[in-house]
């Protein structure tokens, strides 16, 4: 019984947490926690976009869906140093760059997600370009 009471102490501050969430209209986000919100959730879901790309050019490749002959096994190899490659770029061009723009100001976190995400989409889509049949 303690252990439940303990467990709805801890967990009651968040409810309203999650209730303000559902009510922001990120299409008029005003306030920084808002805003912030709003460029995490976009990032969030250009992430799950890019990973399921990524997943799609990993799965083309193995299928050997490319006209000319290759090793399937050393080309995904280079398709994963290169996204790891790539991924490093984006963190440290949107979070560490823009943090020194922004010099740790109140938007930092808004403009780092925003980055992320617009390089995020990038990627995605030269994913599919580049691996994905037309």
């Amino acid at each position: 019984m303690k252990r439940l009471i303990a467990t709805i102490v801890l967990l009651l501050p968040l409810a309203p947490l999650s209730a303000y969430a559902q009510k922001i209209d990120c299409e008029n986000a005003s306030s920084t926690v808002e805003m912030n919100f709003c460029a995490e959730k976009d990032f969030k879901a250009a992430d799950k976009d890019l990973n399921v790309a990524y997943a799609n050019a990993v799965a083309f490749i193995k299928e050997r869906k490319l006209d000319k002959p290759y090793d399937s096994a050393s080309f995904e190899e280079a398709l994963r140093v290169s996204q790891r490659a790539w991924l490093a770029f984006r963190d440290a061009d949107c979070k560490d760059l823009i943090a020194q723009e922004w010099s740790g100001g109140t938007g930092t976190a808004a403009a780092s997600l925003e980055c992320m995400t617009a390089k995020t989409q990038e990627r995605t889509k030269e994913l599919k370009d580049r691996y994905e049949e037309h």
